[in-house]
């Protein structure tokens, strides 16, 4: 595990911050024009998506910042963190709060990242953030075979980008892929039975392209070609449209 101190990790907070504004698997950029927020167009495409996407989208930030975190990796952790709290990614959770969706929570989760304080002191609080994106995603609804789909597309544009000449070139977008399978196994165990079971397999075999304990870039990273391989085999196991 590395240690940080408070300053590291609130400077990686702040500077992961700045960063948002302009990346971060597409949660929506802004720029200032004569003093006010100027919507891009990623901001447009984020609200046009159904909220069981959206919520999904944002859950699958959360699902790699809180491995990472939890594998004594606060720094890479808080990118993704800031999902759930930050202005830039406001698009992601609108009309959140009406399904229940608490950002107390993940707010504490940003202070003990900006503590130092490891993720073992805190796993009530990060248990607790978790099971509340779950109670939200129960009550927001939606077809969970269309929104593995989506995720999956997701996973393929997040790795593509990830990986050049065989190497992790964004680690920010190999995580997100990460844990945008995450999300999607959890969907994929209320379809029903004989679907789920073959499904759930093909994830497992996807997330297995990962290391075991965090999405942590290794130094040889499965392939596009390998990604693209197993998303296609999810997508095979789902029901037909």
């Amino acid at each position: 595990m590395r240690n940080f101190t408070r300053h590291t990790i609130g400077a990686s907070l702040a500077g992961a911050a700045m960063l948002a504004l302009v990346s971060c698997g597409g949660g929506g950029a802004r720029s200032e024009d004569n003093g006010e927020a100027v919507d891009t167009a990623a901001d447009h495409e984020m609200m046009a998506l159904p909220v069981e996407n959206r919520l999904a989208f944002m859950t699958g930030h959360v699902e790699a910042g809180l491995a990472l975190y939890r594998a004594g990796e606060p720094e890479m952790a808080a990118p993704h963190l800031l999902h759930p709290v930050s202005e830039t990614h406001a698009d992601e959770r609108a009309g959140l709060e009406e399904l229940g969706f608490e950002a107390a929570l993940f707010e504490s989760v940003s202070e003990a990242l900006e503590q130092g304080r490891p993720a073992s002191e805190i796993e009530e609080q990060l248990s607790a953030a978790q099971a509340n994106l779950r109670e939200v995603r129960e009550r927001a609804g939606g077809d969970p075979a269309e929104i593995v789909r989506f995720l999956m597309t997701t996973v393929i544009e997040e790795y593509e980008i990830a990986i050049t000449d065989g190497s992790v070139s964004d680690p920010g977008e190999y995580q997100d892929a990460y844990g945008f399978s995450v999300v999607a196994r959890e969907l994929a165990e209320s379809l029903n039975a004989e679907i789920s079971q073959q499904v759930l397999g093909e994830i497992d075999a996807l997330l297995a392209l990962w290391p075991e304990e965090a999405p942590i870039p290794p130094d040889d990273p499965a392939s596009v070609e390998q990604v693209r391989e197993h998303v296609a085999r999810v997508r095979a196991a789902l029901p037909p449209q």
